[in-house]
C-alpha cells in the first residue's frame, strides 16, 4: 500500500519525466514517435522510482527502452533541476515499458472470440503456465 507521500512524489515525477522525455523527442527532431509515463512507483524508503513507459510505435519499444537507460543519469539530473525546490534528494530511475495495453487487447481479443481455443488447438500450449 502506498502512502500519501509516496503518490505525492510518484506523480510529480510522472509529470516531469513527461516534459523531459517528449522534450527529447523534439529537440533530436525524431517524428512518429510518441512516448508516455504511464505509472511511477516509488519505493517506501524514496530511493527508487519505478518509472513505466509507453511507447508507440511498439517495434522501437526496446531499441528506446536501452537508450533511455543508458541515459538515466542524464535525465535524474534534469529531474533533480526540475524538482530542487520540493525535493531534498531525487530517487534513482528504474525504467521498465508498459504492456499492460498489449495485456488488454489480448484479453478483448480473448472475449470476443477471435482466439477461440475450441477451434486452434495451438493456442492451448501458450496459455499453459510453465
Amino acid at each position: 500500500m502506498e502512502t500519501n507521500r509516496q503518490k505525492k512524489m510518484g506523480a510529480l515525477l510522472q509529470g516531469d519525466l513527461v516534459d523531459i522525455l517528449q522534450g527529447e523527442v523534439r529537440k533530436n527532431g525524431i517524428s512518429n514517435l510518441i512516448i508516455s509515463v504511464s505509472k511511477v512507483t516509488v519505493t517506501t524508503d524514496l530511493s527508487i522510482a519505478k518509472v513505466y513507459l509507453s511507447i508507440f510505435p511498439n517495434e522501437k519499444a526496446a531499441e528506446l527502452l536501452t537508450a533511455i537507460k543508458t541515459n538515466a543519469p542524464l535525465i535524474k539530473h534534469d529531474l533533480a533541476q526540475r524538482v530542487k525546490n520540493q525535493l531534498r534528494k531525487v530517487p534513482n530511475l528504474m525504467f521498465y515499458i508498459d504492456d499492460s495495453l498489449d495485456y488488454i487487447e489480448k484479453i478483448d481479443n480473448a472475449l470476443k472470440a477471435e482466439e477461440n481455443p475450441i477451434v486452434d488447438r495451438d493456442l492451448l500450449a501458450r496459455r499453459k503456465k510453465k
